[in-house]
């Protein structure tokens, strides 16, 4: 029997089980959420905050002093430069920008929707709801590659001359879904380049923060905001990170950091958004977390969960593909991103989706869906429990080497 007959035939087997499984998305799986179920509890105690705030009335509407310190920690900034809001750092992305589109950056500068053309550098491969979210908001999408150590900044300084480019938005570690961290020359690159546009924002959106799958190796992030303000440019950082895979990804508590001017801003065009977010959620789990001490022994559980699903993929990646494609091989993260042999990305995830498997669609990690080699796939092995993982690394070698054999 042929290779090439081999593999059909593991295929044709792997097939006839009928089974349904879900890779499409980068979810924690239910002993993870399991974890925080004592935060439920940490209200038990009272509702009131500590200036004196009854969390279940109106009142703080840019978040409570106790969540603002958790999140100050997390993002390496001053509390009072923190804004905490609900349950999603997306939204918090959009509404930010949302409000420079009607308003302005800040007070002074044009609205963007006065603009002839407003461009933003996407980094790729890269996380497909920023690009959906910009491209809903009439933002045209500017795909720079993804090289060692972050975005092409040669490309990034470049596109910067133009004064229709107005920010960057990226995850900068154990980005979605390379795994790349940005290394400290390309964070303080970034906060020192020249910008045609004076009001241009670098949206940080630095979800995976404390995602660390090894207490001995993990990467590290420079600072953004201390970058930007040793080059002069503090205005520009907008920090954004939340707790949806800390504790709960349908109840966590998103947060924005960013300069005294921007938070000023940012709360004056809040006053009649909302009276104020959801303070009793802000409370628990400021409660739940009262340090980074505690966000590091919360952390090690996660990692205890999620550390042998990636390495469970990246063995199999090792024995089956070798030198069939390469991926890569994160320290932390939702993510491990396989390339393809150029043209195979597609045909990869059809082949999976006929013998049961769901995957991300190939190109969504690019702008419109576009990957211009068709060969990146997006593997997120963090949802299904390690013996449906086993059986999904069972099918996606062998997919694999039948969309590079042209099969």
């Amino acid at each position: 029997m042929s290779d090439i007959a081999a593999l059909q035939a593991r295929y044709d087997a792997f097939r006839a089980r009928g089974l349904r499984l879900d890779m499409s998305r980068g979810k924690p799986e239910a002993r993870q959420l399991d974890l925080s179920l004592p935060m439920l509890r940490a209200t038990d105690e009272g509702f009131l905050c500590e200036d004196g705030v009854d969390a279940r009335n109106y009142g703080d509407p840019t978040g409570i002093p106790e969540a603002k310190r958790l999140f100050g920690a997390l993002l390496g900034m001053l509390e009072a430069q923190v804004i905490v809001g609900g349950n999603s750092s997306v939204n918090l992305i959009y509404d930010a920008l949302v409000r420079a589109i009607l308003h302005g950056p800040l007070p002074g500068d044009a609205p963007w929707k006065d603009a002839d053309r407003v461009r933003f550098i996407c980094p790729v491969p890269g996380y497909d709801w920023h690009f959906h979210m910009l491209c809903m908001l009439g933002i045209e999408c500017v795909p720079v590659p993804i090289v060692e150590g972050g975005p092409d900044m040669d490309a990034v300084e470049r596109l910067a001359r133009d004064p229709a480019v107005k920010g960057i938005i990226c995850v900068p570690m154990y980005a979605n879904p390379s795994g790349t961290t940005f290394s400290d020359e390309t964070v303080r690159r970034l906060a020192r380049m020249e910008t045609a546009a004076t009001d241009f924002r670098i949206f940080w959106d630095n979800a995976y923060c404390v995602h660390h799958l090894y207490a001995d190796r993990r990467d590290h992030l420079l600072n953004l905001y201390k970058a930007c303000s040793e080059a002069g440019t503090e205005d520009r950082a907008l920090l954004f990170t939340s707790t949806s895979k800390i504790t709960f990804a349908g109840g966590g508590v998103g947060a924005m950091a960013a300069s005294p001017r921007n938070i000023e801003r940012q709360a004056g065009l809040m006053l009649y958004q909302m009276v104020c977010y959801d303070k009793v959620n802000q409370l628990r789990h400021a409660r739940f977390l009262p340090d980074m001490a505690a966000v590091e022994r919360h952390m090690a559980r996660h990692a205890d969960i999620l550390r042998p699903k990636f390495e469970l993929v990246l063995e199999a990646l090792d024995r089956e593909l070798a030198g069939c494609g390469t991926w890569s091989r994160p320290l932390g993260g939702y993510f491990i991103c396989y390339r393809a042999p150029k043209g195979c990305a597609r045909r990869i995830v059809e082949l999976c989706a006929n013998a049961g498997v769901t995957l991300t669609p190939a190109g969504a990690p690019f702008p419109g869906g576009y990957d211009p080699e068709d060969s990146v796939v997006r593997i997120a092995p963090t949802y299904p429990p390690l013996e449906e993982l086993e059986q999904v690394m069972e099918l996606f070698p062998v997919a694999v080497q039948l969309a590079a054999a042209g099969r």
